[in-house]
């Protein structure tokens, strides 16, 4: 029988809530609010000065032939960093949630990207596959491999895809493992007494059964895409080589430090916080449907 907890009043509970709610206001809905204002305004470089301008920035944003550019790369860099980090994910789990001697030892190696910082992810990737001087681009060229990450956009991309998957493998390992874990045996060995074989449990029952865990990582994946991914990119290209790795977000840190323009910047990021939650929502309001729970 499930046990709840009971309160005699109202003051108690408030009290446990409100740290949650002052980190949300403070680090979230404040900055947010002032993000929307700023994006009305014409600032200099420093926020010294600003004048009311309304929504000539947001009008200034899609006359850019660059900002669609980066929303083209944003789809492509998202799509291919889910996929590929929820499916290595998913291979990971399943051998993980095996009887397998030394098995402790793997799940800990696999939760240690997790604990590495972006920008050092970024780094460390780039020390492996820089095209003279990396330990494993440097043997790409020799072998008559053209890799060079620096100035071709495609190898950035792909050395970008797999920075940002390597990072967050990780998390989506321990839910998935999570998630394996909590599906009863007596299900899986009816499957397997009724002779489907390894492959057929695991798309007609285990697969199924981890819809609400799948449908929740994409959901965190796509924000970590569009929002974590930043320090990657920061510390690998720098949006380059000729703007064919700058996504949304960096864009909207290119546009606002590098460029000057901070009102034209706090646009983008609500533009950009816009199209996440409508994202967030399709994905409740379409995708869910098809969870199992």
């Amino acid at each position: 029988m499930e046990k709840r907890a009971h309160f005699s009043g109202w003051t108690l509970p408030l009290l446990l809530i409100v740290p949650q709610m002052a980190i949300t206001v403070i680090f979230f809905y404040l900055p947010a609010s002032q993000a929307i204002w700023q994006s009305f305004l014409r600032e200099d470089a420093f926020g010294l000065t600003s004048e009311f301008v309304g929504f000539e920035n947001y009008s200034a944003v899609f006359e850019q032939p660059e900002y669609y550019r980066a929303m083209v790369t944003t789809v492509i860099f998202s799509t291919l960093v889910a996929f590929f980090s929820l499916a290595v994910a998913l291979l990971f789990a399943t051998q993980a949630d095996k009887s397998l001697r030394g098995g402790h030892g793997f799940k800990t190696l696999l939760i240690w990207p997790y604990a590495v910082a972006p920008a050092i992810a970024g780094v460390l990737w780039m020390f492996m596959f820089h095209p003279t001087l990396g330990t494993l681009g440097r043997p790409l060229n020799l072998m008559g491999f053209n890799w060079n990450p620096m100035l071709d956009g495609k190898d950035a991309m792909i050395l970008l895809v797999l920075s940002a998957t390597w990072k967050h493998v990780s998390y989506n390992f321990l839910f998935f493992l999570a998630g394996l874990q909590a599906i009863p045996k007596s299900v899986i060995e009816a499957g397997a007494i009724d002779g489907a074989g390894p492959m057929r449990r695991f798309w007609t029952i285990i697969f199924p059964l981890l819809s609400p865990t799948t449908f929740f990582l994409l959901v965190v994946t796509i924000v970590y895409v569009f929002f974590e991914t930043f320090g990657i990119i920061d510390a690998v290209t720098g949006g380059g080589p000729a703007g064919t790795t700058t996504t949304l977000v960096y864009k909207v840190y290119a546009d606002g430090r590098s460029g000057g323009d901070l009102g034209l910047s706090a646009a983008q990021s609500v533009v950009l916080m816009v199209i996440v939650i409508a994202l967030t929502a399709i994905q409740f309001r379409y995708v869910e449907r098809k969870v199992q729970y």
